[in-house]
């Protein structure tokens, strides 16, 4: 899972003219538009697609070797990929980072973040074999039951987020489907939240 760099455009990719921020006819928003050829370029939020991948009792984490976060656990995941589908790009993280194949189980978390323009979907998978290795991007792997959880080593919010939901919903063995908003107030880019409502989760 790599950190997304958002450069600003400052040419067009149709002819190579400079562009420059504008309201484009029948917009709402500021865009990119080129001042030659009058092609707008549209920036949209980055696709992240994770697997919680799980043998028996177990969950199988990652430690990082790359920043952000180097040498704290996580879940496989990363950018999704041009043809794609969002589990496949899900399934194919976790062999990279982890060296493990699995099968899904389904869509269980999803979690948008404006103010990184990201989307994070996780699926729940079965590793198959309870096979798995070491990635180029990943320091260390392991199973973890759920007293062994490294709470406080893990790297991001929603990885956390999804491991506490996950080992909550394990009991029953319902696991609904869950789409959080995680807001930051003041981030750029992210709007103001109207009077009264405090940008927390949705579910």
């Amino acid at each position: 899972m790599r950190e997304a760099i958002i450069a600003p455009v400052n040419y067009c990719s149709s002819c190579g003219e400079p562009v420059s921020k504008q309201v484009p006819p029948g917009d709402d928003r500021e865009r990119f538009v080129c001042s030659a050829c009058a092609t707008i370029h549209y920036e949209n939020p980055k696709i992240v697609t994770c697997c919680v991948p799980v043998f028996e009792d177990r969950v199988l984490l990652c430690r990082r070797a790359i920043e952000p976060r180097r040498g704290l656990w996580t879940l496989p995941g990363g950018f999704l990929e041009t043809g794609e589908t969002v589990f496949n790009g899900a399934a194919r993280e976790t062999w990279e980072e982890a060296r493990a194949r699995v099968d899904g189980d389904g869509l269980y978390t999803v979690f948008n973040l404006p103010h990184i323009s990201q989307i994070y979907m996780f699926f729940r998978a079965r590793v198959v074999g309870g096979r798995y290795g070491i990635g180029e991007e990943t320091l260390e792997t392991r199973l973890f039951r759920e007293p062994e959880i490294p709470w406080d080593e893990l790297a991001f919010p929603v990885i956390s987020k999804t491991l506490a939901h996950y080992f909550r919903d394990r009991p029953s063995g319902v696991f609904p489907v869950r789409v959080e908003d995680i807001i930051i107030q003041g981030a750029v880019g992210t709007p103001p939240m109207p009077a009264g409502q405090d940008g927390g989760t949705r579910r």
